[in-house]
């Protein structure tokens, strides 16, 4: 169930693979998605072994590629904001961001007690929504930060076209890859780091970044658009301040 779990005083993270639920198919079984209609019991259950109660509430997002960030500031909203971060002061809720070859990245000041679960995929990347989530947390108090960079595909599996990776580049250099074949890539988790530590460099305190690692391309124990196209379930990342 968990690829990767993590305490740092009262902050729990963890990263989730596709094992432990009930999704069948190409689905099976920890599909985090909407497309296998397995959502909420695969919510429970997750929340059970995270937090050991399946009622806890899980706030998810309507993840559209952006940089808006919202604050859950009380139970969960439905409908699910659209956004591409979550950050929290509030304990016992678990942020979710949900990926399947993007970048989900945790972050959390465990000091101050707060959180928050960013979806940063290309687009978001460009616009800036890792940025934009610790400049939310510097709000709420964070100082010293801590950021989880989960599994996604790796730099030497994300072909893109050349004029892409120069669009890309041109905004976060970092990002500039090539793939294991010799063909333009983009390393979003270059760029992610990348930004991380300039948000450190303006906090004037570095942030802490944990490298989770893990490619989902290459990784049959996690989902990826790349490697099962449309049908690919969705893994997430989890984080909370413990109550």
């Amino acid at each position: 169930m968990f690829a990767y779990q993590d305490t740092r005083a009262r902050v729990d993270v963890a990263f989730t693979d596709r094992h432990g639920g009930v999704s069948g198919g190409p689905y099976a079984s920890l599909d985090l998605g909407d497309r296998s209609g397995d959502l909420r019991a695969n919510l429970a259950t997750l929340a059970e072994a995270f937090t050991g109660a399946a009622d806890a509430p899980v706030a998810l997002m309507r993840q559209v590629h952006g940089a808006t960030v919202a604050v859950v500031e009380e139970q969960p909203a439905s409908p699910a904001p659209e956004a591409d971060a979550l950050v929290t002061s509030v304990p016992g809720i678990v942020l979710a961001a949900r990926a399947a070859d993007c970048v989900p990245v945790l972050l959390a000041d465990p000091d101050v007690g707060v959180a928050g679960a960013v979806h940063a995929g290309r687009p978001g990347l460009v616009a800036g929504v890792v940025p934009a989530a610790v400049a939310v947390l510097r709000e709420l108090g964070a100082r010293r930060l801590v950021a989880w960079v989960g599994p996604h595909v790796c730099g030497a599996c994300y072909e893109v076209p050349d004029a892409m990776r120069a669009d890309v580049a041109a905004v976060v250099p970092e990002a500039y890859a090539e793939t294991s074949w010799g063909t333009p890539a983009l390393d979003i988790g270059a760029g992610v780091r990348a930004q991380l530590r300039a948000a450190g460099d303006e906090m004037g305190a570095p942030v802490e970044v944990v490298e989770v690692g893990r490619c989902t391309r290459e990784d049959d124990d996690l989902f990826s658009y790349r490697r099962q196209g449309p049908e690919s379930g969705r893994l997430a990342g989890i984080v909370r301040v413990r109550p």
